[in-house]
């Protein structure tokens, strides 16, 4: 008796589970558009909601799948929301442009609604790409990239061209890029593999991580640490609540600025390297290991003076730590 209890109860469970599972189980419509192109064109891509993902193919056209995902609605409620949701498709020779706009707010919308942008393009292909609700990711691609979005991370690949990359709230990765990197963030770390130019770097809310910059380099933190491995060009980092750590590869052209109010500071430069130091730190000491020439007295916390005989000015300031100068 008491088997035939226990194996009415397990497929009362399964029964249980399964409808469960059919109950909370995402509905999915999808709509998918397809376009032939060349290279070299523009994907033009504004929502306001979802989330963008975006590779590259060895075809020669543009592919859009847009997956509207529901959890927990009616069918009239998801025909409702279809109509409100309007997405509209447009080429111009080359080029193609998706505009996504949503009539008025829902309550219901939170986690229960999920709008997935899904992109392929050419090889060789620009993309603008902007989102009010969700990260972007775009993969290895060869083309300008402008991504933005005010609710989500950012994350590119391999890009041969410049990138152009900002959100309000969530952390951003570039493994590389041919061009320049224009990176921001209101509340994320960034995370910067090797740059073939320039690097603009600016958080309010993390770290920042640079593997190589051929170029110059400015790195803005208010709540984190900066780690540059190379630099070739000059360099200006400043973190308000953490410790910085540059390695400078090549002479520096013009100044260059590590500033920090909680941290460290470690400065690595080449044995040959001519530049002018004004170092100080409010809780610490200096520590240098080039043979310098000093300029006034020599003092624990302070140091002023020309490295093989000066050049542009090495400008290291901290409120609460040491700073160390060395010889690579």
């Amino acid at each position: 008796m008491m088997k035939k209890i226990d194996v009415l109860m397990s497929y009362l469970l399964i029964i249980l589970v399964l409808g469960l599972s059919t109950v909370f189980a995402w509905d999915t419509k999808k709509l998918e558009r397809t376009f032939s192109v060349n290279s070299g064109g523009v994907l033009i891509l504004e929502s306001d909601i979802g989330s963008i993902e975006v590779e590259a193919t060895t075809k020669d056209e543009v592919k859009v799948v847009v997956l509207r995902e529901f959890k927990g609605w009616d069918e009239e409620e998801i025909e409702d929301f279809l109509e409100d949701f309007t997405i509209d498709f447009e080429q111009k020779a080359a080029d193609v442009e998706v505009t996504a706009r949503l009539r008025g707010r829902r309550k219901n919308m939170g986690k229960n609604v999920r709008i997935r942008f899904m992109v392929e393009v050419p090889q060789k292909y620009n993309v603008d790409l902007k989102t009010a609700g969700g990260s972007i990711s775009v993969k290895d691609l060869e083309g300008k990239v402008d991504a933005h979005t005010s609710g989500g991370s950012l994350s590119f690949g391999k890009i041969r061209g410049i990138v152009n990359g900002k959100t309000s709230g969530g952390s951003i990765s570039l493994q590389g890029s041919d061009g320049d990197a224009f990176i921001k963030t209101s509340g994320g770390s960034i995370s910067i593999g090797e740059v073939g130019g320039n690097v603009d770097a600016h958080t309010s809310g993390g770290s920042i991580s640079i593997e190589r910059a051929n170029g110059e380099v400015i790195a803005k933190t208010s709540g984190g640490s900066i780690n540059i491995e190379e630099v070739m060009g000059s360099l200006n980092a400043s973190t308000s609540g953490g410790s910085v750590t540059a390695h400078i590869t090549k002479q520096p052209k013009s100044d260059c600025r590590l500033n920090t109010s909680g941290g460290s500071i470690n400065i690595y430069l080449p044995r040959s390297s001519a530049l002018s130091v004004d170092a100080k730190t409010g809780g610490g000491r200096v520590e240098c290991d080039f043979d310098i020439l000093v300029k006034g007295a020599r003092k624990k916390n302070q140091l002023r003076g020309e490295i093989n005989g000066g050049g542009p000015e090495l400008y290291l300031r901290t409120s609460g730590s040491n700073i160390y100068i060395h010889e690579k």
